[in-house]
């Protein structure tokens, strides 16, 4: 069965693999327009964050309407609440500081290509 955690923990090992698949260079990982596609995947990755970081609120906020969120030692739902409702504003933020970011590497590498004079493979050897 899936689950919105279930889903979240494939997405994060997608990432590592990523990470992972990327330490060296191969025949799929070393010219300009890989890095552009790359870049471009996770420049749409991270527009989809903000929505994804706010949704995370719902359990708690329908929790706390209905009156049972409970602070482990006593504390303050309320209190609690609202400051998480704050640090998933702020996460939310960043995430699309980072989405901008991105945009901007991928509009940077657009332009770049690949010289493929003399290159084995690309038909120019000669």
């Amino acid at each position: 069965m899936t689950t919105p955690a279930r889903t979240l923990t494939q997405a994060a090992e997608l990432v590592r693999a990523f990470n992972h698949d990327t330490i060296s260079t191969g025949a799929d990982w070393q010219f300009p327009p890989h890095a552009y596609d790359a870049i471009g995947n996770l420049a749409y990755l991270a527009r989809m964050l903000p929505q994804a970081i706010v949704q995370t609120l719902q359990p708690v906020r329908t929790t706390h309407e209905q009156g049972r969120v409970t602070i482990d030692g006593g504390g303050d739902p309320a209190k609690a609440v609202e400051h998480l409702r704050t640090a998933v504003a702020h996460a939310a933020e960043a995430a699309q500081l980072l989405a901008d970011a991105l945009d901007h590497a991928h509009a940077a590498v657009s332009p770049m290509g690949l010289d493929t004079r003399g290159l084995p493979g690309f038909g120019d050897e000669g």
